[in-house]
């Protein structure tokens, strides 16, 4: 199983499914399913029944799981999208690039 590189909080762009073309910041990763939640992605509505813990019944609007494979990382300092890699900084840490981006 290949190691997914997405996390929380990056911005993504959906590249395939019903909402191709749509920018969002990623929600939640499931690692196991392959999955993730990115904000207002995959909306599907929910019938939420009356309860006391409740404060409204009714039919909601939620964002639900899609594959990562139907995802592209988009890189927060020049807007480039592509896959992940790992640039090593002269201080030891790693940085998330997009492979296009890369300097030789």
């Amino acid at each position: 199983m290949a190691k997914i590189k997405i996390k929380k909080g990056d911005q993504v762009l959906v590249i395939s499914g019903k909402d191709k073309g749509k920018k969002g910041e990623v929600l939640r990763v499931n690692k196991s399913a392959n999955t993730l939640v990115v904000e207002g992605i995959n909306i599907s509505k929910k019938h939420i029944k009356n309860s006391p813990n409740v404060t409204q019944a009714g039919i909601v609007d939620t964002e639900s799981p899609i594959n990562i494979s139907n995802v592209m990382f988009i890189d927060p300092e020049n807007s480039n999208i592509g896959r992940i890699t790992y640039e090593k900084l002269d201080s030891g840490k790693y940085n998330r690039i997009v492979k296009k981006s890369k300097r030789s």
